[in-house]
């Protein structure tokens, strides 16, 4: 126990509550977003996700992405399972400083919000029950392997890949799987006379954006596993690249629409907030300006990218986290400072930036649909259209808005 640091202890369990709070703050993100009738519905899928992935990650989990590595593909199934050896005694592989049970439980919280994050793409036409058994799939599929080969010693981490809390290994794998599953279960059912966009409560989204943004100094600061310089840097460029991407993202919504909304000022930020995840740890600040308003820009504009795919991502979660995280890794090849972080900007380094991308984000869409397409076999994932026209919160048997009979004044 000589080689904990009681500081650095302090701060990761700060930051481990802190990304905890992320996934409730998206479900506010997503919840207020969202048509009235819905929002119950999106938001229990965040809230479950704690569950189901935080049981994953005891038994088994845990161990596949961070155990010893076995043919760079995956972690040893039995070297963590059950929490077996994961105590506080530190692990001088992944921080020398802090009990290894942290680093278990900060990962953890990693784990849970990624499969939550896609959620937004397929609002009200995913069944509940069936969704539990994505969320478990996706996990142990998908995001194990993708979190292995990056940070548990895999194929990648071998060949050099810089991610430095998950623009590839959570955002560009969540976006890129969301994007799949809404092109599977396809459009929404919408009945006569009812809108596609109208959101059930601007101020629950901006609480939302609020919180994740709080929680998000946790989500990067916290990759440093020590109180220290490094910790220092994730966490200015966090504050810095989500500033810019929020007025970046307004001024071009602004010049096309001439007019600012406020929807568009808090997605904005959430883009900027995406995209410098990969990269917080090794860019200098000046370099978070650039990758946040790069990133606003590239998340903005790929609104055509999906208008040409005719893909029902209801709240373009490909588009803020796929193109996001997508972007900031590849900026790592072309502003990281070796000053930051011993990751020096290059041609090889954002070739080995591009080939990480592009395997997690193909690997991601094709195990997706081939979940999808398993799960479909014992039972229809899709929900009724009537079921869609009234709102999956009729499934709950429950009401968003019950004060005053909010419901029955608040538009549909």
């Amino acid at each position: 126990m000589h080689g904990i640091n009681a500081g650095d202890t302090a701060f990761i369990l700060i930051c481990t509550a802190l990304v905890l709070m992320m996934t409730p703050a998206l479900a506010l993100f997503y919840g207020g977003l969202v048509k009235q009738r819905d929002v119950l519905s999106v938001m229990i899928q965040n809230f479950v996700c704690i569950g189901v992935v935080g049981v994953i990650w005891v038994f088994g989990g845990f161990s596949l992405a961070f155990g010893p590595d076995i043919g760079g593909t995956i972690g040893n199934f039995a070297s963590y399972f059950g929490m077996y050896r994961v105590g506080i005694e530190p692990n001088p592989v992944y921080a020398p400083n802090i009990p290894f049970i942290m680093v278990f439980a900060y990962q953890m919280m990693f784990a849970i919000i990624t499969p939550a994050l896609m959620t937004g793409a397929f609002v009200g036409r995913f069944r509940f029950g069936a969704y539990l058994f994505f969320v478990a799939a996706w996990t142990i599929l998908v995001y194990l392997p993708a979190a292995h080969w990056i940070w548990g010693g895999g194929f990648l981490a071998k060949l050099g890949v810089a991610d430095f809390a998950g623009g590839i290994v959570i955002h560009t794998s969540a976006g890129f799987s969301a994007l799949a599953t809404a092109k599977y279960l396809g459009k929404r059912k919408l009945a006569e006379g009812q809108s596609e966009s109208a959101p059930a409560s601007l101020p629950l989204v901006a609480l939302g954006a609020g919180l994740l943004w709080f929680g998000w100094f946790g989500f990067n600061a916290g990759g440093a596993y020590a109180a220290d310089a490094l910790a220092a840097y994730a966490f200015t460029n966090t504050m810095l690249a989500g500033s810019i991407a929020m007025l970046t993202w307004m001024f071009w919504e602004w010049r096309e629409t001439r007019h600012p909304s406020f929807s568009g000022v808090l997605v904005g930020a959430v883009a900027g907030l995406a995209t410098i995840t990969p990269a917080s740890g090794y860019v200098e600040p000046i370099a978070a300006l650039a990758i946040g308003a790069i990133g606003a820009t590239a998340c903005y504009f790929a609104k055509y990218v999906q208008r040409w795919l005719r893909i029902d991502d209801t709240l373009e979660v490909w588009r803020a986290h796929g193109v996001g995280g997508l972007t900031g890794a590849l900026l790592v090849g072309v502003l990281a400072s070796p000053h930051i972080n011993q990751v020096s900007a290059s041609l090889a380094q954002f070739g080995v930036q591009l080939l990480a991308v592009t395997v997690v984000g193909a690997y991601a869409a094709l195990v997706t649909f081939g979940i999808l397409k398993g799960l479909d076999r014992f039972g229809t994932l899709r929900v009724p259209d009537a079921i869609q026209e009234k709102g999956l919160d009729t499934m709950l048997g429950e009401r968003a808005f019950n004060l005053w009979n909010m419901d029955r004044t608040l538009p549909k």
